[in-house]
């Protein structure tokens, strides 16, 4: 298991090396402004006047400009190639929450590539935030105040089952399967309840739906404290 390089009580925006949306970013750095860079996303972070507090991966897209302009012990080289720069900081931050942006956008391999490490790494919630999206691994439960007509969209990474209310086609007794049935283009009645039997659905709600998830997210934090 990696060890821990930060282990933080606040949010952490999480910055990547992919479409970094202007109005994401700064959705993000309202509720997180401690910033963590994986890799080349360092680079994206000093163009938008940021100094990231770490910077993780492998180093094969952080510019030479970048890395000359961080402080040494900034930088974490991870050699390893058998992970993706995404999950070497999903395995190496712990935090409440990372909102991560530039993940989403620009190539569809690299956001498959982020979406498969949300369901790997469960254990670290995380949102990814893009201009038209946010994606995140559904926990084994989640009640998020989402207003009526909220598009939701459920794509599975693994076969899993799961309960609902507030969804206008309700997922009970559905099976689902990367190959096999999807729930995508769902919607939501009102407040909304989701629970599976496994890791591995991913969950896509449109970017307004930021607050009410950070708030589900809070909530289920308080009550595994208790």
């Amino acid at each position: 298991m990696a060890a821990l390089l930060i282990d933080s009580p606040d949010i952490i925006t999480l910055l990547g090396g992919g479409e970094v949306n202007e109005a994401c970013l700064d959705a993000a750095l309202i509720h997180a402004p401690r910033v963590v860079a994986a890799d080349g996303g360092a680079d994206a972070a000093l163009t938008h006047g940021l100094r990231p507090e770490a910077v993780i991966g492998d180093f094969d897209s952080l510019s030479p400009a970048a890395r000359a302009a961080l402080a040494p012990e900034t930088l974490h080289h991870v050699a390893e190639q058998d992970s993706t720069d995404f999950e070497k900081v999903l395995q190496r931050v712990r935090a409440p929450m990372l909102l991560a942006v530039g993940f989403l956008g620009r190539r569809l391999d690299h956001q498959l590539a982020a979406l498969t490490a949300l369901v790997r790494h469960p254990h670290q919630p995380c949102l990814l935030l893009g201009a038209d999206d946010i994606a995140f691994a559904a926990p084994p439960e989640i009640a998020l105040d989402l207003p009526a007509g909220t598009r939701l969209s459920l794509y599975p990474l693994a076969e899993v089952t799961g309960r609902s209310e507030g969804l206008e086609w309700p997922i009970d007794g559905l099976a689902f399967a990367p190959a096999g049935r999807i729930g995508t283009s769902n919607r939501t009645t009102g407040p909304l309840r989701l629970s599976f039997d496994a890791p591995g659905m991913v969950v896509i709600t449109p970017p307004e739906a930021l607050d009410a998830l950070l708030a589900g997210f809070a909530a289920l934090s308080s009550a595994r404290a208790r």
